[in-house]
């Protein structure tokens, strides 16, 4: 291997673990609010400590998706610019995915952070994305949001060798889902419901032992490209479609992603392509990760930190000793 190619290994490495700090610093902020019915509270500190920590990266990134527009969000909105200078990146955040959850200390709140090489990230507006994904190591196609739920039940467990009784869907409560869930029931699937926190869903159709092996329905657009950066780490599949209200909205899509029609069928690799690192912190216990835990002016927190180049997938476990670190706001 050449000396080139292992330092470009080296700094990518490098990276992934920077993004680890990056997450961990906004679920530490988020998590002094855990449980105290503040949403807004604790998604403000989750962005200002995340903002913080990217000061320290090396990259120069372009928000593509963030917490909205500059005249929305203070900081981390689109287009910001933001790290400590080095390559051309893309960032896609969701500093706080999980409000309500963290606000009512229930399950699956996460920091979320994602990166690709300069143009790899779709640019969608915050608006409904209709999404839906499996994990890997099935035929390609095997799902198709196209499809009726109950064909796509079908094929994913002749696909599992299991029937389909023992599959489980994964979808937001929610009253727009209401047909979707009466035909998985129907077609005799279980349906597990959540409150929020559609990206960890997503990725929990990759995990084994989650309970979840299929998510279906309509999320927020943003939330979908950063499942679909994760997805890309472990080799699952996915398909997403934008949901327009009016016309206005068709405008912007197309503004912020000329490349093709706003309303057609989005594949894995129209949404994150190129090289992906994906980095996502626990403020609640879930099923992917475990929460923040306070204890003696000390944290412990738990990370998941994935590569697309390498298929690589990590669990960190954090120990922060309050007495020494000072970018947290605790």
């Amino acid at each position: 291997m050449s000396s080139t190619k292992r330092a470009y290994q080296s700094d990518d490495r490098n990276l992934a673990l920077e993004l680890v700090r990056v997450t961990e610093a906004a679920a530490l902020a988020a998590a002094n609010w855990t449980g105290r019915g503040l949403k807004n509270e604790a998604d403000g500190a989750a962005v200002e400590a995340m903002r913080l920590a990217f000061d320290a990266v090396a990259i120069s990134g372009t928000v593509v998706i963030g917490e909205g527009e500059m005249d929305e969000a203070p900081m981390l909105y689109i287009g910001e610019q933001v790290g400590a200078g080095g390559p051309a990146m893309d960032i896609a955040v969701d500093p706080l995915e999980g409000t309500n959850l963290t606000a009512k200390n229930a399950p699956n709140a996460l920091t979320v952070v994602a990166l690709a090489e300069r143009g790899n990230f779709l640019h969608a507006p915050d608006i409904y994305m209709d999404k839906i994904a499996v994990g890997p190591g099935l035929p390609n196609g095997v799902v198709d949001l196209d499809n009726t739920i109950g064909t796509n039940l079908r094929e994913l467990a002749r696909a599992q060798k299991r029937d389909i009784s023992e599959l489980t869907l994964c979808t937001l409560d929610r009253p727009r889902h209401e047909e979707l869930i009466a035909r998985t029931r129907e077609a005799g699937a279980r349906v597990m419901l959540i409150s929020d926190g559609d990206v960890a869903a997503v990725v929990a159709t990759a995990m084994p032992g989650s309970g979840v092996d299929i998510f279906a329905g309509s999320g927020g657009a943003p939330e979908g490209v950063l499942a679909a950066a994760a997805m890309r780490c472990v080799n699952g599949q996915m398909q997403g479609r934008l949901l327009f209200e009016d016309e206005d909205q068709v405008a912007r899509a197309r503004e912020m992603d000329p490349s093709g029609d706003p309303r057609r069928k989005l594949g894995l690799y129209d949404m994150a392509k190129g090289d992906v690192l994906f980095s996502a912190t626990g403020v609640t216990d879930g099923a992917l990760l475990r929460g923040v835990r306070f204890a003696h002016g000390r944290a412990i927190t738990h990370t998941i930190v994935m590569r697309s180049k390498s298929g690589t997938i990590r669990f960190i476990e954090g120990q922060h000793d309050f007495k020494i670190k000072t970018w947290t706001a605790r």
